[in-house]
């Protein structure tokens, strides 16, 4: 039954990539999760600009190692996210609505490298995150959500509906690439200069390679314009 529902999406199957990772930073132009991020060195520790406090670091993605079926997608230099997780003495996190996309207490950006900070420091969080070092890609297929079928236009039954989530399409945990897992509705933002729809770049999930959680289970997603490659947001939901 469900060769027979993947037939009927077939042409809307897509390539993801699940991140291998290692225990360990890395280089600073590394692909990682935590730890030491690249920075320029005309700039600091990016601070959140509600509480001015250092933001945890999440994510960096060297966009020029990234699977060369993905290279030309998300551009060139170095992704990086950066989340606010202060609560003193109000949370970040909720004065910024920071589960909706261009939260004020997050950084989600694409630098260019160039000459790299010198003598960067971790700044000591309360609950640091250790670092690990994604040393290469897991390619598997994926398919739509269930709500992005019905917004193509694709009419699925329950129970082949019901085939999907007990395959687990789409994928859920980190991968980059390939189609987002909603826990509600789809969130895709548009664009700030273009107004177009942003597209999915990369999921990340709840206690998977990141110690934390969205809320009650969530996931987070990286959208990304099409067109304007710098444009990034980040958005999240739980159950």
């Amino acid at each position: 039954m469900l060769e027979k529902v993947l037939k009927k999406i077939a042409h809307l199957k897509r390539s993801t990539w699940l991140p291998k990772v290692e225990e360990g930073d890395g280089g600073l132009s590394d692909s990682k999760f935590a730890g030491k991020p690249w920075l320029n060195n005309d700039e600091e520790w990016p601070k959140c600009p509600i509480c001015e406090n250092p933001m945890q670091f999440f994510l960096q993605l060297n966009l020029e190692k990234l699977p060369k079926e993905t290279r030309d997608q998300f551009g060139k230099g170095i992704l990086q996210m950066f989340y606010c997780m202060n609560c003193e003495p109000d949370c970040c996190e909720v004065l910024a609505n920071a589960w909706e996309p261009f939260a004020k207490s997050e950084l989600i950006r694409v630098i260019e490298p160039k000459e790299p900070a010198e003598g960067i420091e971790v700044p000591k969080f309360e609950h640091p995150f250790p670092s690990k070092r994604i040393v290469g890609w897991e390619e598997k297929d994926d398919y739509p959500h269930y709500y992005d079928l019905h917004n193509m236009g694709v009419k699925l039954e329950a129970e082949e509906i019901a085939l999907l989530e007990a395959a687990h399409y789409p994928l859920e945990g980190e991968k980059l690439a390939g189609y987002p897992y909603w826990v509600q509705s789809p969130e895709y933002p548009n664009c700030p200069i273009c107004k177009k729809r942003m597209e999915f770049v990369f999921q990340i999930d709840s206690e998977k390679n990141l110690p934390h959680m969205w809320g009650d289970v969530g996931v987070g997603h990286i959208t990304q314009c099409p067109e304007h490659k710098t444009q990034l947001a980040f958005g999240w939901a739980c159950h």
